[in-house]
């Protein structure tokens, strides 16, 4: 259990902690000898060894003769040495060590005169390190201490972790300082080592796994890129007014920035905002490597997420799982946040049973349980023994008209005829949400009769839209939304679901220069009428599938799919689920050149929607006497103002 402590107390505790921690170092074989199904803290944090090293990446990307070296703190236990046993290691890899910080309160590396970790930020260390753990913090390439160039997600950035998964499996040479220095060896590990990290660290880590790297037994990345393009563009719709090479200056030294401008220029050049597929964005594809993967993996993502956003998980998850990759999955209904700071005590239990049956061998049981943790509510939490749930299949729902003019129905039997609406990117989800009863000119809307009985959709979605556009540029979202009365994480607030404490618990050991007391958070909640279940967005220029978006004929009929993010969403009963039809999604995705108005062909638009229990269970709940619903206004969670520069990460 954690310990609780006052805002102006937290440093005695926490030293009163790292002394009883030490105590129990005199007797490390009663601990032995219960054979404990969990490693224990009986290692001493405050002794433990803190050095660094520079492993090299056999890359010279900053162009200057030698080989890129990249920093590495590491943080072990000293008994483990003196008693001849090697560790295994729990290693992130990161840009943000310097530069931004880590966690929700924005944690740097500090270090002492001689050059060595004092402050390694998050908590592993101080957790793991006293149960017989190494930690181990990577600058990537072109940060903080490192050699190199930030390429956000190309061979730079991975090779700055892959280079030390093989330092530490004997396969690559590390020095003892930045420039010349002696060798230093890894003997002190037995090689296996798990990665860790939120957003762009968890990106290196899928990505480092994606190349089978031996050595890396498991991975838990934490709302991580699964394919870089995702990032940046979806279908060829534009998600920011940015690209790779602005991300990359953000990120990178100032020695980087004057010496990585070939870097830079392929990122431009290779990015272009046309949202064309191109070679760069290959390279950036982890999911096309997920044959390669041979770790575990432990994925933790936010459902409302607009940072990194959900089209990251499904296609990931499905090649992981069509690989047959041992898989785990915690889905919240926050946005871009770290489990610690949702669901704490939960978090650190479990990740510390995944470390121990992942890199140490205990058999305490994990690979047993469940495969899927969902946040139904806040703070309430259900279990899935797979994912998505044994018996899910995908429904193809159809749009018809209704009995008023611009109110259509949704089910199982197709339409006719057309409905036509003309793109406001002034407009967001929200807005069409809640005017779903409403005729109004800027959406298509189709929703079901209110529901007999709970509803579960798990996965991903595709809705399929034939559609004529009036102009040679045309943008599409495609909305599936719960309308109804609930309470949820107010993912759109500042931050993203939680509300930051005062009150602060410990997490592990602690020294005067590395507390491991965190501030406590809550969930923040907000009452709304709706609920989007899961969004997609296409840029219909796309419509061909070929990964380069050409103009439109005005007045010729398109069809394009709309791939929608993955969701797992309960609709009770006496709400309705609706799908909209729209064209710029506000702050979501950015307009196209011209201000179409798009017709679509009702009889050729549907969706596949997977429903646990499939067509039966659809069409169950879509029969009889409707289940009542308290009746409120549809307002829901309006979506953040867009921003042109997102970094993936930030501090949460």
């Amino acid at each position: 259990m954690p310990i609780r402590t006052r805002p102006t107390t937290w440093r005695t505790l926490a030293t009163a902690a790292t002394a009883a921690l030490t105590a129990t170092l005199l007797t490390p074989a009663a601990a032995d000898a219960a054979a404990p199904r969990e490693s224990r803290p009986v290692h001493s944090y405050a002794d433990a060894i803190r050095e660094a090293v520079w492993v090299d990446t056999g890359l010279d990307e900053d162009l200057d003769g030698r080989t890129d070296r990249v920093a590495v703190d590491i943080v072990r236990p000293r008994e483990a040495g003196r008693a001849g046993r090697k560790v295994p290691v729990i290693m992130d890899a990161s840009p943000y060590y310097s530069c931004c910080g880590r966690g929700n309160e924005s944690q740097t590396k500090t270090y002492d005169g001689h050059g060595d970790i004092v402050r390694m930020p998050l908590f592993y260390d101080n957790y793991f390190v006293p149960r017989g753990y190494a930690v181990v913090g990577v600058d990537l390439a072109g940060t903080s201490r490192s050699d190199g160039c930030v390429d956000v997600g190309g061979r730079s950035d991975i090779r700055s972790a892959k280079a030390v998964v093989d330092w530490l499996n004997g396969r690559a040479t590390a020095y003892s300082s930045r420039t010349g220095g002696e060798r230093v060896r890894a003997d002190w590990t037995d090689g296996s080592t798990g990665m860790i990290g939120k957003s762009w660290d968890g990106t290196i880590a899928n990505g480092v796994a994606a190349t089978g790297v031996e050595g890396l037994k498991t991975i838990v990345p934490v709302a991580a890129i699964s394919s870089w393009y995702d990032y940046y563009f979806t279908q060829g719709a534009p998600l920011y007014d940015s690209g790779p090479d602005w991300l990359a200056r953000y990120v990178q030294t100032p020695e980087a920035r004057e010496h990585c401008t070939e870097v830079a220029r392929e990122l431009t050049d290779g990015a272009p905002r046309t949202g064309d597929r191109t070679p760069l964005w290959t390279e950036r594809d982890y999911v096309r490597a997920a044959k390669k993967v041979r770790a575990s993996v432990f994925l933790v993502h936010g459902m409302q997420d607009l940072n990194v956003r959900m089209q990251h998980v499904g296609p990931w998850w499905d090649a992981l799982g069509k690989n047959g990759v041992r898989r785990k999955i915690w889905l919240s209904q926050t946005g871009h946040v770290d489990p610690f700071d949702f669901r704490r005590a939960e978090w650190v239990r479990t990740l510390h049973r995944w470390f121990d049956h992942e890199l140490k061998g205990i058999d305490n049981g994990i690979d047993r349980e469940p495969v899927a943790d969902i946040e139904r509510a806040p703070d309430e939490w259900v279990t899935s023994t797979a994912w998505p749930p044994r018996g899910t299949h995908a429904v193809t729902l159809r749009p018809a008209h209704g009995a008023r003019d611009g109110v259509g129905t949704l089910g199982l039997r197709p339409g006719r005829g057309t409905a036509s609406f003309t793109d406001d990117p002034a407009l967001d989800e929200t807005d069409w949400a809640t005017r779903i009863d409403t005729p109004t000119p800027e959406k298509a809307g189709f929703v079901t009769r209110p529901l007999t009985r709970d509803l579960r959709l798990a996965g991903s979605s595709r809705v399929t839209v034939t559609v004529t556009p009036s102009t040679p540029t045309a943008h599409l979202s495609a909305v599936l939304v719960d309308l109804g009365p609930d309470t949820i994480r107010d993912y759109a607030d500042a931050g993203e679901g939680i509300v930051t404490l005062s009150e602060r618990t410990c997490w592990g050991a602690s020294t005067e220069g590395d507390s491991s007391c965190y501030r406590e958070t809550r969930a923040k909640t907000a009452d709304v009428g709706h609920t989007v279940v899961s969004r997609g967005w296409a840029d219909l220029g796309e419509h061909a599938g070929t990964g380069r978006g050409e103009p439109l004929v005005p007045g010729k009929r398109y069809t394009i799919g709309l791939d929608l993010a993955a969701a797992d969403h309960v609709v009770p009963g006496g709400h309705r689920l609706a799908l909209i039809v729209a064209g710029t999604d506000r702050g979501l995705i950015d307009p196209p050149a011209d201000t179409p108005t798009l017709t679509l062909d009702l009889a050729r638009t549907s969706a596949r929607v997977p429903f646990a229990g499939g067509a039966a269970a659809f069409a169950r709940a879509t029969s009889g006497p409707p289940v009542t619903a308290p009746h409120t206004a549809p307002d829901g969670v309006r979506p953040p103002a867009a921003t042109a520069h997102r970094v993936p990460g930030g501090t949460r």
